[in-house]
């Protein structure tokens, strides 16, 4: 009997002690902040930090001298914090670094950054967030542009828009309207600001004439039901990836002050209108000696356009915006892909970016313009069997090109980020003196390049545009002056 009494008890107590065994749950830490920089506004404002924690936090302020918080301290639950600065007229930049706290083990830190009010705010009508005409994600609008081309030597050359140096007339509704019928769904128009159209140096102003002839372009291409992209380009004058200093803050206030002024005089257009940050955006040094830091810099002209098109509001918060690599290189591009360091700029408006680089891959073949080492014939089955020095290498051809786009596919188009190849096109041997089956097989070599780097970005989520200057179209008649190329790209696109 006693033995039974002594197991029955010790049966109960090993219930009891599994029963508060599963009624115990330990409590996971959770802080929902993430290591940041919140930009204050050079002149002055406010900036709201919001989170989650499951336990009281704090705010190690020391050092704090021109910021202030609305509170450095709260319990459990959500929390917000705004970050409170007046205007930073010390002529530099200035950071404050804000460690956010909690006992429950994890901490977390954010860099206040704001960068000195050199020019003064065009942020100055901002107006409410207006989603009417922009409800396609980034993803969805790349389902609609199939092929792209751009308006070169243009609107980016130089102090007129027909080009004193390159002899283009003016862009006209009938070219946009030959453009469209030929195919094309998107124009990516180069515009230069910075060299130029800026008539008060010292405020960073942009010619107010200059910006309404980009806008009435623009209403050329919308007329037309065709996407337009434009950006600031000439930016190899003065976007210096590899900047410190002085030099580094002049650069973050004037695209502060060029896209307030950009973005609020396209603000009306809906979503066939995209914003493009930069164009190939380079490093004094050497245009592929990208380092952290400079791609930290990078990353940062990046965040600054983002944050100045959305606070101008209207149709602007919601707009589609495009990023570039670093030098639009495809092998670049990786730092900015989901997960990377540092990653993709924010966006306070989700599904809303798109990576660019640029195509003009083989080098020997597409831009040389040396003529003892140019490349004539591009492709497995558009080799010359008499010129063999001509032809590319096999490792830059139809496999290469499948390698770039699929893996750009895997590191962005497959995270909802589509990819935009802004420029892409073959030059070299157009001034060879190629004559007869030479010169033929060289054009359909030409052809087959356009067909298939076309193809195979569209297969793998990329957006093609041909880079054209007038070769593809007559920029005074409705005239297809390259049909062999045309033909070719259409073939990529039904196929």
């Amino acid at each position: 009997m006693k033995r039974n009494n002594f197991i029955t008890i010790l049966v109960l107590l090993i219930a009891s002690l599994v029963a508060v065994s599963c009624n115990t749950t330990t409590q996971e830490p959770q802080l929902t902040l993430t290591n940041m920089t919140k930009d204050i506004p050079s002149e002055g404002g406010t900036v709201a930090l919001s989170f989650t924690c499951n336990a009281a936090w704090s705010v190690d302020t020391t050092g704090f001298s021109w910021l202030k918080l609305s509170k450095i301290s709260g319990v459990a639950g959500d929390a917000a914090i705004n970050l409170i600065a007046p205007s930073n007229s010390s002529g530099i930049s200035r950071s404050v670094l804000l460690y956010v706290i909690s006992p429950n083990g994890q901490a977390r830190r954010v860099t206040a950054l704001q960068l000195p009010n050199l020019f003064p705010s065009y942020n100055t009508s901002s107006i409410a967030p207006d989603a009417s005409g922009m409800s396609s994600t980034a993803a969805q609008l790349a389902n609609k542009i199939k092929l792209g081309i751009n308006i070169g030597n243009t609107m980016e050359i130089g102090s007129y828009e027909n080009g004193n140096n390159y002899g283009n007339p003016l862009i006209t509704q009938l070219l946009i309207d030959s453009i469209k019928k030929a195919g094309f769904t998107a124009i990516r128009i180069p515009v230069e600001y910075d060299y130029s159209h800026i008539i008060n140096k010292a405020t960073a102003q942009i010619d107010p004439v200059w910006l309404n002839r980009v806008k009435e372009v623009v209403q050329y291409c919308v007329n037309d039901g065709i996407y337009a992209v434009i950006n600031i380009h000439w930016d190899g004058g003065w976007l210096d990836c590899n900047a410190t200093g002085a030099k580094l803050d002049s650069i973050k206030a004037k695209q502060k002050a060029y896209w307030e002024q950009i973005a609020t005089t396209m603000r009306d257009f809906d979503e066939h209108l995209l914003f493009a940050s930069a164009n190939e955006p380079f490093s004094e040094t050497s245009n592929f000696s990208f380092t952290l830091p400079t791609i930290t810099n990078l990353y940062d002209f990046h965040q600054i356009f983002i944050d100045a098109v959305r606070s101008t509001g209207g149709k602007n918060a919601y707009r589609n915006l495009v990023i570039q690599a670093p030098v639009t290189s495809g092998d670049l591009a990786n730092y900015f892909a989901p997960g990377s360091l540092p990653g993709m700029p924010s966006d306070n408006v989700a599904n809303k970016l798109m990576l660019e680089f640029h195509y003009y891959s083989p080098y020997n073949f597409c831009l040389n313009d040396d003529l003892a080492t140019q490349w004539y014939y591009w492709g497995a089955n558009f080799h010359s069997t008499t010129d063999l020095a001509r032809n590319a290498t096999s490792d830059t051809e139809e496999t290469y090109v499948d390698a770039v786009f699929s893996r750009l596919q895997k590191e962005f188009a497959s995270n909802g980020i589509p990819v935009l190849v802004g420029e892409m096109g073959a030059f070299s041997g157009g001034n060879a003196g190629l004559t007869g089956n030479a010169l033929t097989l060289h054009l359909a070599s030409r052809g087959h390049w356009y067909s298939y780097v076309a193809h195979s970005a569209l297969k793998h989520g990329a957006l093609p545009f041909i880079w054209d200057t007038g070769e593809m179209f007559s920029r005074t008649t409705d005239a297809v002056q390259n049909k062999q190329i045309l033909d070719s790209l259409k073939y990529a696109v039904s196929n």
